[in-house]
């Protein structure tokens, strides 16, 4: 949209409000990932960025074909790879020479990755081979946010020949925008049909079928509102109400990242349709030439984020995930979070200069002949020295974090062996003082001391597994059923079968959570089930992934109403240690499994359980 089309083409206005909308996605985007918790749902920065490529893109082909009476898709195709492809692939060269250096094992796993992500076709990889966006464990992958890419790019290349049908099938304006207003909620109903509430969301959001309805509104909008058509010449009181239309949507979209939890059974599709329409709403005022939202949006700052905001999102998602510990038990660290904006935004900055602006504007070899012939030494110069810092800063992070060559392979090794093999106990004490804060605490149950656990039953995932040894030890008799990658969903199965052997005892510890997320329906069901059992304890989960806050909510929420229900508040427990967990964030080590086993234990001989 910046310059001309094609050549011999006619200059088309620039839109500078879009580049503060643009900004405004990104940065909800990058602070998602940062695990900021007053943006969490910056995830729906994307579907932000799925309208206005909608829009943009129509917009173009449309003016096109009514000033040329036809679209040249091979032009449009080129211009496109130019567009994109240089960047990405500078980015994905710099991170798998990173990852050779560094951890060559996790480049070799993510092989797949990288060839899927380099074709356009990494979210259907990821749909097929059951990866999680939002419940994988382990080492998570430094590009997998490029699933987004991908159907942008799967859009580029297939609507133009949409469109193309679509003109001849239905010419008139009317019409074409009430077709793809019918495809779009095909794709909506696809996403409601497809989505199976409390369950893990990754297909729907990966999916171009279930994802298409956001570009397609930008689109529908497109043909109803062409950018080329809008006269700025409109009363004062139609401008009012253009501009109190773009300022209540921004309002509502920043509130929309605010509340939003990607775990919402509302979001999948209603949520998303309704930011799509809301996104339509404020691109519809921002690309009018009367607004007077522009002089906002398109101030300075945002203007050099927006115009930035390709660059932006290809690099910061690597640097975040490669500078970050995979086990972390403090509380946010503003000084790394700002380094990585820092490390984020020099990279941008390099790319959109370097690299998509020289090779968008120019082929790369006139591009390369103007860097050899119009002295541009100083300016190599300068971008060697900008690297170099970036490296170095990027380096002090790793160092920060303590990245070794071999957390990737340790990390499933480790988890291996704390899940599957007995391990004896440690010497670590658990001391309820620190764990709970309380000022006269009872004394803590030592190694050596123990009651019975006769009539005790503990139900988990691979967490209560690590600690079984221990918790065996401390409690003879108790009954654990534990099972790695259990969800809550399962619990009524395991409920019915440990009944069935008269295993159910009238004490009961629940430890769930670590897998994925559920909601306070799920629990307050089970709970509800369990009435006639004497005494529930529900322990909360500390897992390094978006879902522990909303299970820990949860279980403090739904606990509250049941008067046979406490919380064992592993979370807070566990804070600041380290030390008890593998690479994975999850599993824990002896040390860790024992002082696990040592808060169950002495919490219910304060309760005089046993």
């Amino acid at each position: 949209m910046n310059g001309k089309l094609y050549p011999n083409h006619a200059m088309k206005r620039y839109m500078t409000g879009l580049d503060g909308l643009r900004a405004i996605s990104v940065l909800a985007v990058i602070a998602y990932h940062l695990h900021l918790k007053w943006a969490q749902g910056g995830l729906l920065g994307v579907e932000i960025f799925f309208v206005i490529s909608g829009y943009l893109i129509t917009d173009q082909l449309l003016y096109e074909w009514k000033t040329f009476g036809r679209i040249s898709l091979p032009q449009f195709w080129v211009k496109r790879m130019r567009r994109l492809l240089p960047a990405m692939l500078g980015m994905l060269m710099v991170v798998a020479m990173w990852l050779l250096l560094t951890d060559p094992s996790r480049l070799i796993s993510l092989k797949g990755d990288f060839f899927t992500s380099i074709f356009y076709i990494n979210n259907w990889y990821l749909i097929f081979h059951d990866v999680s966006y939002f419940e994988s464990f382990g080492p998570p992958s430094p590009i997998g946010h490029l699933w987004s890419l991908a159907i942008e790019e799967q859009f580029y290349i297939i609507w133009p020949l949409l469109l193309l049908i679509g003109i001849f099938l239905a010419p008139r304006r009317g019409k074409l925008t009430l077709l793809i207003l019918i495809s779009a909620a095909v794709s909506a109903v696809a996403m409601a049909i497809l989505y199976e509430p409390g369950s893990d969301p990754s297909r729907v959001y990966y999916g171009t079928d279930t994802r298409a309805f956001a570009i397609l509104i930008g689109a529908a909008l497109a043909v109803l509102w062409p950018s080329s058509k809008l006269n700025s010449h409109i009363s004062s009181p139609a401008r009012n109400v253009l501009d109190s239309l773009g300022v209540i949507g921004i309002v509502l979209l920043l509130i929309q990242i605010h509340q939003t939890n990607e775990y919402d059974d509302a979001l999948y599709p209603t949520g998303f349709i309704y930011l799509s329409i809301l996104t339509a709403i404020v691109i519809a005022v921002l690309v009018h030439p009367a607004n007077r939202l522009e002089r906002i949006m398109g101030c300075r700052p945002l203007s050099w984020i927006g115009k930035r905001s390709y660059s932006l999102y290809i690099w910061h998602y690597p640097v975040i995930i490669l500078s970050s510990p995979e086990v972390n038990t403090e509380d946010v660290s503003y000084t790394r979070i700002i380094l990585q904006l820092a490390v984020s935004l020099a990279m941008a900055a390099i790319s959109y200069k370097y690299i998509e602006e020289p090779i968008r504007r120019k082929t790369l070899r006139g591009y390369l002949y103007s860097i050899r012939r119009s002295g541009y030494g100083s300016q190599v110069s300068l971008v060697t020295a900008m690297m170099i810092t970036t490296v170095i800063l990027a380096s002090w992070l790793m160092g920060w974090q303590g990245w070794n060559s071999n957390s990737s392979a340790s990390a499933v090794i480790d988890s291996t062996i704390s899940s599957q093999e007995a391990v004896q106990p440690q010497s670590l004490q658990y001391d309820p003082a620190k764990a709970t804060n309380q000022e006269n605490p009872a004394d803590p149950v030592t190694k050596d001391s123990s009651g019975s656990g006769e009539g005790i039953t503990a139900i988990g995932d691979s967490v209560i597994l690590d600690a079984a040894p221990f918790l065996e030890k401390k409690l003879p008799g108790i009954i654990i059923d534990g099972k790695v990658g259990r969800q809550m969903t399962q619990v009524d199965d395991v409920i019915d079968s440990l009944k069935s052997q008269s295993k159910l005892g009238q004490t009961l510890i629940i430890e769930l959570g670590t897998n994925g997320v559920f909601n306070e329906t799920q629990l307050r069901s089970l709970l509800t089930s369990l009435q006639d059992t004497r005494r529930i304890y529900l322990v909360n989960t500390r897992v390094p992934r978006d879902w522990q806050d909303r299970v820990n909510a949860s279980i403090q929420k739904v606990a509250d109403d049941f008067h046979n229900v406490q919380i064992i508040d592993w979370y807070t427990a566990s804070a600041n240690k380290d030390q008890f967990f593998y690479q994975d964030g999850v599993h824990l080590k002896p040390e860790g499994a024992e002082y696990y086993a040592s808060l169950l234990a002495d919490t219910l001989q304060q309760n005089h359980t046993y």
